[in-house]
């Protein structure tokens, strides 16, 4: 796999370097709310554009269907970017078209121009090859070279990740180099004890993840939305709490082969027990096996934040994926808070794995430093740990 220091050290000075971020912000309005994911991107840009080359960056933000559309355009994104890197970003009007040729072409060296957001095109997310082929070749008239370092949607088979790379000479980016580092470290050969914890909404997002991590993990703490489908195929009542009924046969082969294979799977204890969703729900901390009919779990107890505290102490490797609870309301912050600070105080070698937890940390006003690693891909790190070939990385090294 060629590395962005091979190609520094190529040269690039007056080249154009077609570079792949991951730039899917939180937007209120056209406020950035964490705007990690951009910090993250920095170190490539500011090294390419160090050396000389005419950066242009190409990064989608949320889901339009295909087409523009003005609540998803990538405007404070440019802003954001601009005011990092202390110049201005140029922002194309199009993706491709007769803005964007005409952007690009005006840049001298040193400079940055960001495209506009890949998916108002439909040939970027197309599963017709042909499709995705001709989109990779407009792009590939607007660089000399690619650089993938848009860790985040490396396991996605898209235009920009990864056709681009077959027609374009291609290097990993110091971002995407450094995920997959610290990805290996925990599936190649992990220090002990290896702790995983996960929570956010859904079983059915992390079915893969399971199944394999069931196999190399000596502990599994899970807790936030999922954990009701885990006390409900207990046997337990959960009351109004989120709950995957298609996942209870699932969720009880996960239950026995932990068992089998002598792995220590922890559910809560106690949790928040909410008369409804929202910041201000009257709750009652409620045993997390009698939950009343009428009540919904919002997070974690005390006595389940002190025992999965107690579970990472000794742990020398944790990965982290997904909150605790409904940490965006103050009131229901509590257990994600305590598992983040767990993490903080141990000595383990600590991965965040993106999405909501990374969005979690710098919320609640955690040390970023206090932890090992923090990825900037929740779905990329979730399908490396599952196992799976990641197209944007296979084609690197291809």
């Amino acid at each position: 796999m060629k590395t962005l220091a091979d190609l520094l050290a190529e040269g690039v000075a007056g080249r154009r370097v077609l570079v792949r971020a991951d730039l899917n912000v939180p937007l209120d309005g056209e406020t950035i709310t964490d705007d990690g994911r951009v910090r993250a991107s920095l170190p490539t840009i500011q090294q390419l554009t160090g050396a000389g080359a005419r950066v242009v960056i190409a990064a989608h933000l949320g889901r339009p269907k295909g087409a523009p559309d003005p609540k998803f355009s990538l405007k404070p994104v440019a802003k954001r970017l601009g005011e990092l890197l202390g110049k201005d970003v140029k922002l194309a009007a199009d993706v491709c078209g007769e803005s964007a040729k005409s952007v690009v072409d005006s840049l001298a060296d040193g400079d940055v121009a960001l495209l506009e957001n890949i998916r108002f095109d439909a040939r970027e997310t197309s599963k017709d090859e042909a499709e995705r082929g001709a989109l990779a070749s407009d792009l590939a008239e607007l660089c000399d070279v690619f650089v993938s370092d848009g860790f985040g949607v490396v396991h996605r088979k898209q235009a920009s990740v990864y056709d681009v790379a077959k027609q374009q000479p291609c290097y990993a980016g110091g971002l995407v180099l450094d995920e997959v580092e610290v990805l290996r470290k925990l599936t190649e050969d992990p220090a002990r004890p290896y702790v995983v914890v996960l929570g956010g909404a859904k079983v059915s997002d992390k079915l893969g993840v399971i199944a394999n991590l069931l196999t190399k993990v000596d502990r599994l703490l899970i807790g936030g939305g999922m954990a009701y489908t885990f006390l409900k195929a207990q046997g337990h009542e959960v009351g109004q709490s989120l709950l995957q009924e298609d996942q209870l046969d699932q969720v009880r082969g996960f239950l026995a082969e932990a068992e089998k294979r002598g792995v220590e799977l922890l559910l809560p204890v106690d949790v928040l027990a909410a008369t409804e969703f929202g910041p201000d729900a009257p709750y009652e901390v409620v045993a997390a096996t009698e939950i009343p009919a009428d009540r919904q779990g919002l997070d974690i107890g005390p006595k389940t934040r002190e025992l999965f505290a107690s579970k990472l102490a000794d742990a020398a490797t944790v990965f982290w994926n997904g909150p605790m609870g409904v940490f965006e309301f103050e009131a229901f912050s509590g257990g994600t808070r305590a598992v983040a600070q767990a993490l903080v105080d141990s000595k383990a070698f600590s991965v965040v794995g993106g999405g909501d937890s990374a969005a979690a940390v710098r919320q609640l006003g955690l040390p970023e430093d206090g932890f090992s690693h923090i990825s900037t891909g929740g779905g990329a790190s979730l399908e490396f740990l599952e196992g799976k070939e990641l197209p944007g990385v296979q084609v690197l090294e291809d």
